[in-house]
Order: structure tokens, then sequence, then C-alpha cells
């Protein structure tokens, strides 16, 4: 009795069993955590400083004539294109990460460990963006910000694992494809930008435009997946 009325108390009401999700559970030793909410806000915060810092590299001096405004457009292009890559990038990553964390059934020290992971990596990428941008033309900096994308895609995809192992064997065949093909979404990113990194150092064009790959690769994989889930499959992720 005594229980219940302090479940009342938190809740305002009677537990239904989608509150187990929000009560404490043990995060490795000697810590807890109230379920994947507290770590959804803290990405989300995150997510939205490193979205906001690309942002800064974009600017014109004042006090420019014509000529000089002009030419100070031109120079800011690279900047807009690198500013407008990097964006999309991140939603992209923030759009995987809420997924795949909503679904995590219980944190634990590994969870939160990956989570914080993929986000020093995220807080990281304006850093490579700003090198993008300025020498789009060098191989190490087009190698670097492919393996920064890399090796945040790696850590979603780990994370996705995870959660799969928590959850147990797929109940039935759709929900196992589901869970495939969600695999090969994060994968098939890992993949691109993994051989971009040696490629730009033979040429950083053609490793910038093999990035492009990862269009039509999502738009396949995401037509799956929906069929997949319309049929029946657990669309979860």
């Amino acid at each position: 009795m005594e229980g219940a009325a302090r479940t009342r108390a938190r809740y305002g009401r009677t537990p239904y069993v989608a509150d187990v999700d929000r009560a404490p559970v043990a995060v490795g030793r000697g810590g807890t955590d109230e379920g994947p909410e507290r770590l959804s806000a803290l990405s989300d915060g995150v997510f939205a400083i490193a979205m906001t810092l690309l942002v800064l590299d974009v600017s014109v001096p004042r006090g420019l004539d014509d000529a000089a405004f002009h030419e100070a457009l031109r120079q800011a292009l690279p900047n807009v294109g690198a500013y407008a890559l990097s964006f999309a990038v991140i939603a992209n990553f923030w759009s995987d990460h809420r997924r795949v964390l909503g679904g995590v059934p219980r944190v634990d020290a590994s969870v939160v460990g990956l989570t914080l992971l993929g986000l020093a990596l995220i807080a990281l990428l304006p850093f490579p963006t700003s090198l993008l941008a300025e020498y789009g033309y060098e191989p190490l900096a087009v190698a670097i910000y492919s393996g920064s994308v890399a090796a945040t895609n790696a850590v979603h995809l780990a994370l996705l694992r995870t959660s799969h192992k928590r959850l147990g064997p797929p109940p039935d065949p759709l929900t196992a494809r589901v869970r495939r093909l969600d695999a090969a979404d994060l994968g098939s990113s890992v993949v691109v930008f993994g051989v971009a990194v040696p490629l730009a150092f033979v040429s950083p064009n053609v490793a910038m435009f093999f990035w492009i790959i990862l269009v039509p690769a999502k738009r396949v994989i995401g037509g799956k997946r929906r069929r997949a889930t319309a049929a029946g499959g657990d669309g979860t992720f």
C-alpha cells in the first residue's frame, strides 16, 4: 500500500505498464538513471549546441566596398556549403539517435557509455566541418571529416545492436527483417564514409562525390523498411 501511494504521488495517478521505462534502473555499480528520457534530454542539448556552432564560421567582414563585399561572399560559399552539409548530417544523426535511444528497453553502463561517446563525436563535428570549408582541397581535411562521420555512425550502430540484444530475439521474421534493415541503414553510412577516408588521399573530390552514394542506398533501405513495417514488422527503431 505504501509503495502504491508513493507511486501515485510521483506520477499523480496509478501507474501503467509504460511507466516502467521511467522508473529508476541500475547503471553499472553505484549509480542509477531514470531511463532513456534523461539521456535523450542531454543528447538534444548537445545536438542543438553542435548545430549552432556550425554557423559561426559563416560570416562576412564589415565595412567592405562593393568589390570586396562580392569577393567576401564568394569566399564564404565553401563555409555555407560545409554548414549545410554538416547541418543535414547532424540532423540525421539526431533523428537516428532519438529513434535508437527511444527503443532501448534498459539503460545500463554500456548504453550510457556509447551515448556519451556518440555525443562527444557530435560535439567535435564543427571542427572537421571548418577544416572541410577552409581546406576542402586537402586530402587530410576530407579524410578527417569522413572519418568523423563514419565513427559517429559506428557508435550509433553499436548502440542499436546493444538495444537489439537487450530486447532479445525478434518475435517474428518481419521484425527480424526490420532490425536487419535498421542495422543496414546505419551500416551503409559507416561503409561509405569509411571508404571515403583512404579515397580522400587518392582524390579529395572523388571522395566527396562518393558520399552521394548514400542517397540512393538509404532510399532503397528506407523503402524496404517501410514495406516490412507495413506488413506487420515491429518498427520501434
